[in-house]
């Protein structure tokens, strides 16, 4: 038996150093000398786990949770440690397809849980779930003590499988508790239409940046034979963004060629993405609000820099910074922020947004109509509208 635990115990600690010779390999030698105390309270800690702990602690659990702290404690909320499942739910994620319940949830109060729209056609939908639904709970866990990626990996899971949720809804002043079936949500990413009423202006939405976004884009503008209408209204409220290059992609459509963004990492290196050279040559108006993010912001800020069209609604939400996503072994990821991104014109939105052209904001309780199916719009696209039709006058 003695034996056996000392076999163990070197099995630690061997996991033991080689989390130090990896913290080794990513550092400099001042800094290393300077951290040994740190390294030995590492190895310290695992040896009392293994010794002391009451339970039976798995040594890859023990790596995953060391892996995942050191993310955490950057204190950058977009840098993040996936494990198997996270890592994967993230790539459905960014092809537009998973198992779930059709939530898009709002930006605005990272401390809420807030529905920012169900998307057509999904579960949430069809249960009747509305924007500014407050999720109180996921199953038996209480929605204010996680963050928005454990939510939305909640609700996550197989189609077919079954998931409860307790939300607040204000306008009925009351809980509301909704039992959900999971289904695969294939999400499109570009819808593109003629403006209710007003035949000869085309109407493109954007939801998120997905790496088929740009593929899909063209798809709508050629279906549509764009080059018949006069003008463009590209809708990108509440678009949180996505992938770099499925931005730099679609600006191509709305900037002549040349510099969309400046990519800048930590020692200042600076790669330039330029347009592909697809330039419409349509007037146009881009729909902005402040949960246009990220990638949204690049196409508005390279659109705002190159003055190719006029930005109406209100500024964005201010994310100027871009993350790469690393895989590791066993299935699991970290993601972490690389660098930042300047527009055209070498200007840091981060925390700051973009300004639009023309500031126009929501009534209050007023809902955007996205993809309208009527000629009944919102305040916002009501002004859009009014400005496309000015240009092409």
């Amino acid at each position: 038996m003695q034996e056996r635990k000392w076999k163990d115990f070197l099995k630690n600690l061997g996991w033991v150093i080689v989390i130090i010779s990896l913290l080794f390999t990513v550092t400099v030698g001042g800094f290393v000398l300077t951290n040994l105390e740190h390294f030995g309270r590492l190895a310290k800690v695992v040896q009392l786990v293994h010794t002391d702990y009451l339970e039976t602690a798995p040594v890859d659990k023990l790596i995953d949770g060391a892996t995942k702290g050191i993310v955490e404690s950057l204190g950058d909320p977009y840098s993040v440690y996936m494990n198997a499942q996270e890592n994967q739910e993230l790539m459905d994620q960014l092809e537009g397809k998973f198992g779930g319940v059709g939530i898009i949830l709002s930006l605005k109060d990272p401390q809420k849980l807030t529905v920012l729209r169900p998307i057509k056609n999904t579960p949430a939908s069809k249960a009747g779930l509305q924007p500014g639904d407050v999720i109180l709970k996921i199953d038996d866990v209480d929605a204010s003590t996680i963050d928005q990626d454990k939510a939305v990996s909640l609700m996550r899971g197989d189609p077919g499988t079954k998931v409860t949720l307790v939300v607040y809804r204000d306008s009925a002043k009351k809980n509301i508790t909704v039992n959900l079936t999971r289904e695969k949500i294939s999400v499109p990413t570009v819808e593109g239409q003629a403006m209710p009423g007003n035949p000869d202006i085309a109407y493109v939405s954007i939801t998120q940046f997905s790496p088929n976004t740009a593929y899909e884009l063209n798809d709508v503008l050629n279906t549509m034979d764009i080059h018949k209408y006069k003008g463009i209204i590209l809708d990108l409220r509440y678009n949180h963004g996505g992938e770099l290059e499925a931005a730099v992609g679609v600006s191509s459509f709305f900037v002549q060629p040349g510099a969309v963004v400046y990519i800048v990492d930590k020692q200042g290196n600076t790669v330039t993405k330029a347009s592909e050279g697809n330039y419409l040559g349509i007037p146009f108006v881009v729909l902005v609000n402040e949960e246009s993010a990220s990638a949204a912001e690049i196409v508005s800020g390279a659109i705002k820099d190159r003055g190719t069209g006029t930005l109406v609604g209100v500024t964005t939400f201010g994310k100027g910074i871009v993350q790469t996503i690393y895989q590791l072994d066993q299935g699991t990821s970290v993601k972490l922020t690389t660098a930042k991104y300047l527009t055209p014109n070498k200007v840091d939105i981060h925390k700051k947004g973009i300004e639009p052209d023309v500031k126009v904001e929501l009534n209050k309780g007023e809902e955007a109509t996205i993809s309208p199916g009527t000629a009944s719009f919102d305040t916002q696209l009501t002004k859009a509208l009014q400005v496309i039709k000015e240009k092409i006058k």
